[in-house]
Order: C-alpha cells, then structure tokens, then sequence
C-alpha cells in the first residue's frame, strides 16, 4: 500500500513527520484534513488500527475544545468522534499508517516504526537530531 500521512501544514510536528518519510525514500499520500476530513468510519477504523480510544486522539489545545465542553469524561466515544468529525481541527496529527499499521506520529520519530527503510538520522526544523535504532 501507498503510506498515508494525514498531515497539517502548519504544524511542525506533521511537517517533520512528512519530511521523515520522505528522507526514508517514501512517497506518501498527503491528506491535508483539514481540507478532507476522514469520514466517521474512517475515523473510526482509524482509532481501530491505532488501537486508541478517541480521546487519545482528541486534541485539546484547540479553544473549540474547550468551547464545546469536551472536557467532560462523561461524553461517550461517539460523542467525541462526532466533534472530531464536525471540527477536524479536534483530530490530533500527524497520523500515519503504513503496511505495518497507523500511528499518531506525536512525536514524529514515532513514524521510524512504520517505515520498511528509515534513515538512520533525521534533523529535525528546530536543529535536534533524531536517531533511528534498529530494533
């Protein structure tokens, strides 16, 4: 499969994570979600292959967070995933999913894990250097 970044391009992290892959010689798929959201099934399946809950996934340094009382460890899962689908701004990224699974790429060398090739070093914007061990 073509790997998949859902990807921010205003986001640091998603733009070093993006930059990662294609250091290791990927081409990815760049989903802008800001622009295209995934569908709620999508979402859902997505959560799924993470195997991470949606509040795992929820990003709450968003003020619309705040705003729609997201807070509240009362609202269930699919209350969480219909805000997420209504303000894609909710969704933490970079996600990334590859042949060997998805990952929430937070922080981008998480993404060393789902590449068949990584570089073995990455710098990353802000001049750390991060390391690939091979497991």
């Amino acid at each position: 499969m073509t790997p998949i970044i859902f990807h921010n391009p205003k986001c640091g992290t998603s733009r070093n994570t993006l930059a990662i892959m294609q250091a290791s010689g990927e081409t990815p798929d760049v989903v802008e979600y800001l622009k295209t959201p995934p569908s709620r099934e999508y979402l859902v399946e997505l959560l799924a292959l993470m195997q991470n809950t949606p509040r795992e996934l929820l990003r709450s340094k968003e003020s619309i967070y705040t705003e729609l009382g997201l807070d509240n460890s009362a609202l269930t899962d699919a209350q969480l995933i219909d805000a997420m689908i209504a303000h894609p701004i909710l969704i933490n990224r970079p996600i990334v999913v590859t042949d060997k699974g998805a990952v929430l790429c937070r922080p981008s060398e998480r993404v060393f894990e789902l590449l068949e090739n990584p570089v073995s070093s990455f710098t990353k914007e802000d001049g750390e250097i991060v390391k690939h061990v091979k497991g």
